[in-house]
Order: structure tokens, then C-alpha cells, then sequence
């Protein structure tokens, strides 16, 4: 740290030099002319120990900085590449090299003006005719970031891993991608994206626990979205067949490898179809996206090869639980159910019912096993309040859900459109609130208006983003996939928290 300190005083010296001499350390502007990238396609074929008549501009961070006397080998860096400095004497301005020499440093970002050359052994380089500092670092870059154990530096300094690791902004490139291509796809099948407001009056479309403010205008409480499906259905009754929203969503839950309470979820619905039709259009959409950006639909994901190419193996929960953990649900009674829960020490997240314990051992015994792509259908009616029931089996809903990876990437069904039926299960929903469940879904009075006034057969889906991420570009965690995943604030003032809290 001491050392670090010393740093930071030389450059803040500079800094002040800068000023007398009448010289902006933050000068406003830097017409950039090529990026670095462009520079090395355009100059790919020039040969060893040529010089080109080309005089590039272009700017960007002094990564490295080699002095070694009569000559100055630099390393500048922008958003898609690096290339070469030189500052040679008798052919770089003295004055060019005296100002380098005093006052830059790494972590500069500097605008350069020079021919392009190819050295002796094949580095493509710019032979520094003008120079001018664009933005002087005070903050020395680490010497070795690349081995760090502690990764959660890394997430809340995401603006130097960006700097330090290109594989890193690899990954969010490989996002950008993917987020671009599912929008394509989506296009190209007729789809519209909305938008529907992230700050609700009334949360509703999923089981999670919200985040809840308040609207100081109207004195009245409210959520950030925990879903859009709610939003998305109302545009249905409202005359649209195909809707999408690529949106961020709130859940107030733990978080893990594969959880962080904001995230990236693509919600559509689909007028006249039901769940099977989504099935089909999720498989599809996910070998698209990953021919599209890979070019290849067979991934290795943490030492697991996973071949995504359609058809994806299909299974109900029953017949899933039946094969990996060897019992019948279907035919258990509640007491049989609860035996079996105890035995296996599973902890149920909410209050017993046939359908609760179903879906934990299924969650704990089976999803688990699922690596390659499945498709796990027709869940427990009871925990799936906004999903249609099967017309031969109320007690199962028209539910599906992909897993890859022992993930789901998502949770979608053939909607509810009884308002009748749909006014009972909120009713029931409100039971289960009063009672102690968070996550049980509020009771919604203008979105049953809504299905009064007539919704059609719908179809909505779900696509967790970040974990469809993760998969395409081999991350182990989520907070990888996302820019700046939720930290605990280390300059946070937990007395002013408290006060305005």
C-alpha cells in the first residue's frame, strides 16, 4: 500500500505540472480516426521490416511501458485490440519522447498520430509522429490481477477486470451476441418487442419475494417486477398475438452460482397455442442462438459436453421422479409423500401439500441428474396458480420447463384464462400469504378484469438469459455473465443506510 501511495503522489504531481504548463490532463475531445483492430486487418498482409506510407490516429490505454534509452516500446490498447508504440530517436520529435518520458504512464489513455510498420520480428507497430494525453490515470493498474483468489475483487472492480483480462470482456461480448440473436429470432417468428413497467403498484407472475419501495407522490407502497407475464397477458386481451420483452427482473433471494437478486429474463406470450407449441419454439430458439454465436450446437461446459441440437429428450415430472428416484407420486398418498420427504431429509420451502413435496423431491432427487437438454412437462396443478389445468387431470398443469445442466431456464405453460377459476386460486393465493407464504402471488383484481373481459388461448415462455449465458461461454458462475452482479458495498455508510432506512 505504501508503495501505492507513492504512486498516486508522483502522478497527482504530474497532474499539477500539466496545469502550469497550460496542458489539460482531461482535454475534452480525440478524433479517432481507426480503431486498432481495423489497423491490424488493414495492415495484415504488409511485410516484416516494412514500413506502410499509412499514417494511422487513433487512441486508446498505455498498457505497458518499455524504456530502454534511444528508443520507447509502448503497448496502447482499445475496446478490440492492442498494438505497438515506438518512440525512436531521430525519428519521433524529441519533444514527443521528452513528454512521454515525464509524463506518461500506465493506465494513460493517450491519442497517437503515426505511419504504420511491421518490425523485424512481425510486430505490428506505429511509429509515434504526435501524441497527446487524453486522461491521466492516478490509480496505478494491478501487476497481478490474473491471480487473485479472492474473485469477489474482481466482480466489484469489473472496470479494471475489463482492462486486465481480455477473456473477460470476451464473455460480454459472446452476451451482447446472444441477447441480439434471440431478439433476432424472435423477430423473424413474428414476434413484437413492448415494453411493461419494471415499478408495479401489484407484483405478480412468478413465486418470489419482491423488493418493495415507495412512491412518495401517492404515499403508497411498491415492487419491482418479479415478472412481466401479467403485463405481457393484458396485451393480449388487448388485441396483440405475439409479444416479447427482454427485461430486468427483481427477486428479493438468496444469492448463489446461479441466483443474484437482479437478472436478464425474456418473457413472450403467443395468442391460440398452448404449451406444446413453446416446447417446440424453445428448443429451436436455443440451437439457433448457439449456431448463430458458436457455430456449433455441441458445448463443453465445465468438463461436460452438451450436444443442444433438437430434438431435446422429454419427460412429465411423474415419469422423471419415477426413474431416477424409483417411486410412484402419482400414486402416493399425502402421509406416503410426507414419509418419504422426512426419510430423504428434504426441507419443504412452504407449507405441506401434495404438490409442495412433488416439486422439492423432484428438485432435490432429479433435476439434478438432467444434463442434457430436457424438457420436464406437466407439473402439479397446486404449484402453478397462473397455469392452465389438463382436461382429462385437473390436479396437472399444462407446466414445462427446460433443464440443461441440472438448471431450469425457465418456467412456462399454457395460461390460465378462467377468470372465474383463476378469481379462486388468487383467493386461495391470499390464504397462503396470510398464513406466512411471501411467495405466494398477490391478489390481483384488474388483471382478472382483464380475463373478463376475454383473454384467448394463450401460451407464455421464459428464458432465464444469465444461465443461457453462462452455458454458451463455459462460466461457473453468474455473477461471470453479468457486468455488475449485486456485491456487498465495501464504502457503504451503514449509519446513513440506517437513518434513511
Amino acid at each position: 500500500m505504501a508503495r501505492q501511495d507513492e504512486i498516486v503522489k508522483e502522478r497527482l504531481k504530474k497532474i499539477e505540472e500539466l496545469k502550469k504548463l497550460n496542458i489539460s490532463p482531461y482535454p475534452n475531445f480525440f478524433e479517432k480516426k481507426q480503431s486498432i483492430l481495423e489497423l491490424h486487418k488493414k495492415h495484415e498482409k504488409i511485410q516484416a521490416g516494412t514500413k506502410s506510407n499509412f499514417v494511422a490516429q487513433t487512441a486508446g490505454r498505455i498498457m505497458i511501458i518499455r524504456n530502454i534509452g534511444k528508443i520507447i516500446f509502448a503497448v496502447l490498447q482499445d475496446e478490440q485490440g492492442k498494438i505497438q508504440l515506438v518512440l525512436q530517436e531521430k525519428e519521433t520529435p524529441e519533444k514527443i519522447r521528452e513528454f512521454f518520458r515525464k509524463y506518461i504512464d500506465t493506465g494513460d489513455f493517450v491519442g497517437v498520430e503515426g505511419h504504420v510498420f511491421k518490425t523485424k520480428t512481425g510486430e505490428l507497430s506505429i511509429l509515434v509522429q504526435k501524441l497527446e494525453l487524453l486522461s491521466k490515470s492516478i490509480l496505478p493498474l494491478p501487476d497481478k490481477w490474473h491471480g487473485l483468489e479472492d474473485k469477489e475483487e474482481r466482480y466489484r472492480k469489473r472496470y479494471i477486470d475489463l482492462i486486465i483480462s481480455p477473456e473477460v470482456k470476451s464473455v460480454f461480448l459472446t452476451r451482447s451476441k446472444i441477447i441480439s440473436t434471440l431478439r433476432e429470432f424472435l423477430k423473424n417468428k413474428g414476434f413484437i418487442e413492448v415494453d411493461t413497467p419494471v415499478l408495479q403498484p401489484l407484483y405478480g407472475g412468478g413465486a418470489a419475494k419482491p423488493f418493495v419501495s415507495e412512491l412518495l407522490s401517492l404515499k403508497m407502497k411498491v415492487y419491482l417486477a418479479i415478472s412481466k407475464e401479467l403485463y405481457l397477458k393484458r396485451l393480449i386481451t388487448g388485441g396483440f398475438e405475439k409479444v416479447y420483452e427482454m427485461n430486468r427482473i427483481f427477486r428479493n433471494e438468496g444469492i448463489d452460482a446461479t441466483h443474484n437478486p437482479e437478472f436478464t429474463m425474456l418473457e413472450t406470450m403467443w395468442a391460440y397455442v398452448d404449451y406444446r407449441a413453446n416446447m417446440d419454439l424453445f428448443e429451436e430458439m436455443v440451437e439457433y442462438v448457439a449456431k448463430k454465436v458458436l457455430g456449433k450446437t455441441k458445448i463443453n461446459f465445465q468438463g461436460k459436453e452438451i450436444e443442444l441440437k433438437r430434438p431435446w429428450k422429454r419427460l412429465t415430472m411423474y415419469e422423471s421422479i419415477k426413474k431416477f428416484a424409483k417411486i410412484d407420486v402419482e400414486k402416493m398418498t399425502d402421509e406416503e409423500l410426507r414419509d418419504f420427504v422426512e426419510k430423504n431429509s428434504l426441507k419443504l420451502k412452504k407449507a405441506f401439500s401434495k404438490g409442495v413435496a412433488i416439486e422439492e423431491i423432484f428438485s432435490e432427487l432429479v433435476q439434478p441428474n438432467l444434463i442434457q437438454p430436457t424438457i420436464v412437462y406437466d407439473y402439479p396443478a397446486d404449484v402453478s396458480p397462473l397455469a392452465k389445468r389438463k382436461i382429462d387431470n385437473p390436479e396437472i398443469a399444462e407446466r414445462f420447463e427446460p433443464i440443461i445442466n441440472g438448471w431450469e431456464l425457465g418456467n412456462n405453460y399454457s395460461e390460465l384464462n378462467d377468470p372465474l377459476l383463476l378469481r379462486r386460486i388468487f383467493e386461495e393465493e391470499a390464504k397462503k400469504r396470510k398464513a406466512g407464504d411471501e411467495e405466494a402471488s398477490p391478489y390481483d383484481e384488474d388483471f382478472i378484469n382483464a380475463l373478463e373481459v376475454g383473454m384467448p388461448p394463450t401460451s407464455g415462455l421464459g428464458l432465464g438469459v444469465d444461465r443461457l449465458v453462462m452455458l454458451l461461454t463455459n462460466s461457473p458462475s453468474i455473477r461471470d455473465v453479468i457486468l455488475f452482479p449485486f456485491m456487498k458495498p465495501l464504502f457503504l455508510d451503514q449509519k446513513e443506510v440506517k437513518q434513511n432506512g
